[in-house]
């Protein structure tokens, strides 16, 4: 039990130590601007504990004796989990304060492959609420979009193959959960347009078409569904060509607009409707789109609180054009880490606006360090998360814990001899036999032992990859 403890210590200093937790003492980081206006004078009398979003508050689970006691509610902040950024710029010689934050949903978190599609309660995977803020004499202006897995029943598990085959359950009505989903979602942030950016060939295809059908299915007309195949329409570093997106949404943006508060705190714009973007991560390919999307609001923005002078262009001005590029990089990295374990790819684009040969190079860097970290670390990550959140409850009691699930046979067995068999391979052509005949017999010998070995290893991926152990099987389907 006292090793037991030592571990499940080690899980919960393994989620403190993820960079990407803030909180304020003054300030409710868990609503946008636009909610937090259109709240009544009791909410604001509130203490931040009571009046937080549930679904960003990372510590709600270590709050939970304190917030049973309102006398010690000032003691008790809300902890949100995700990337946060303040700066202030010049642009005209006016200077404003631009902040970008980015809310991960405590509701269904975890990691890449662990935690995909959504729950019963129609909570998305990886699901990120972003704001970005402009503060100008005063006035303050906001734009919200939001991220999250294909709102369904699908599960990708690590099986050692670079790119697990996303499976749909077929046993689920999915059109329960994907209704739950976005019947929050649009009492929430009103309308959505979603930005499905998944390949619309191949394994994920299957996972688009289902999203389309389902939307269509809801028949909803608050409800707008755009399928954007980003690797074909950016195939061979055309990255100019999601200008292409970005224009044919551009009537619904103007449509959602922005919130807005002149100086004196009177309301002049409110937000009618959210875009809503995922590839299969959430991460890289709906990062490059946010920005873009943001970009635009931003323009417009700036030009209505006169920052901007009519006609002018925020990429004409490279001061503000690198910290702009440089945050949302920054942001798509902190959401990267914390949900695949690696920094994010394609974040040359969003910091230079071009494609590289250099940010080829260092994507497949990060892929390799993904590929090794959902294979062989990722089940201590998810478990970790779990705990810190309650989703799993030490019992104090003598009983045995998951912990104490033994590895099968195979897990230590085969790759010995699979390591054995390749070694003697590499000994066989290094010491060569008295004739080629020999040598090749040993060599062809050994390397099927290791082939055959290897393929065994391959066909029974799961069960060598490191699989969370504290979550109830049922939970993990």
């Amino acid at each position: 039990q006292s090793q037991e403890n030592k571990t499940f210590l080690s899980m919960i200093n393994n989620v403190l130590n993820t960079d990407g937790f803030y909180f304020c003492t003054d300030f409710d980081l868990t609503h946008t601007l636009q909610r937090l206006a259109n709240t009544s004078p009791d909410f604001h009398e509130m203490s931040l504990l009571e009046r937080a979003d549930q679904r960003f508050v990372w510590n709600g689970n270590l709050l939970r004796e304190l917030a049973a006691q309102p006398e010690l509610h000032k003691f008790a902040l809300p902890v949100v989990h995700g990337f946060i950024v303040m700066k202030p710029c010049r642009i005209n010689g006016k200077i404003f304060e631009w902040i970008l934050i980015s809310r991960r949903s405590c509701f269904r978190a975890g990691v890449r492959y662990y935690v995909r599609g959504i729950d019963s309660e129609g909570h998305a995977a990886n699901f990120v609420e972003t704001e970005q803020i402009v503060l100008y004499e005063g006035a303050k202006t906001s734009f919200v979009q939001t991220r999250g897995s294909m709102p369904f029943y699908w599960s990708q598990r690590p099986n050692l193959k670079y790119k697990p085959k996303p499976i749909i359950s077929k046993t689920i009505n999915h059109m329960d959960g994907f209704q739950r989903h976005f019947d929050s979602q649009l009492l929430i942030y009103g309308k959505q347009t979603i930005l499905n950016l998944v390949n619309q060939k191949g394994s994920e295809k299957p996972l688009e078409q289902a999203f389309a059908n389902l939307v269509s299915g809801m028949n909803n007309g608050m409800l707008n569904y755009i399928a954007f195949d980003f690797h074909k329409e950016c195939s061979h570093m055309r990255w100019d060509r999601l200008q292409i997106l970005v224009e044919a949404v551009t009537d619904t943006q103007d449509e959602y607009g922005y919130f807005m508060v002149n100086s004196e705190g009177r309301t002049l714009a409110q937000q009618r409707g959210v875009f809503r973007s995922n590839c299969m991560d959430c991460l890289d390919r709906t990062n490059v789109i946010q920005s873009l999307l943001a970009r635009r609001s931003l323009q417009s923005q700036l030009q209505r609180m006169g920052v901007l002078n009519v006609g002018q262009r925020i990429d004409e001005h490279a001061e503000f054009e690198k910290i702009y590029k440089n945050a949302w990089a920054d942001n798509a990295n902190a959401c990267a880490v914390q949900y695949a374990g690696t920094g994010a790819l394609k974040t040359d684009f969003t910091r230079t606006g071009k494609r590289t040969r250099w940010g080829l190079l260092m994507d497949g860097w990060n892929s390799m360090i993904r590929y090794y970290k959902n294979n062989f670390s990722d089940g201590f990550r998810q478990d970790s998360i779990d705990l810190f959140l309650g989703n799993f409850v030490v019992d104090e009691s003598d009983g045995p814990t998951p912990l104490r699930v033994q590895k099968d046979w195979k897990f230590l067995t085969l790759p010995i001899i699979m390591l054995v068999a390749f070694s003697m391979c590499i000994i066989c052509l290094l010491m060569a036999g008295d004739t080629w005949t020999e040598t090749l017999a040993y060599v062809m010998f050994w390397g099927a032992a290791s082939v055959i070995t290897a393929t065994i290893i391959l066909l029974n991926g799961q069960d060598f990859v490191d699989a969370p152990k504290l979550v109830h099987k049922e939970k993990m389907d």
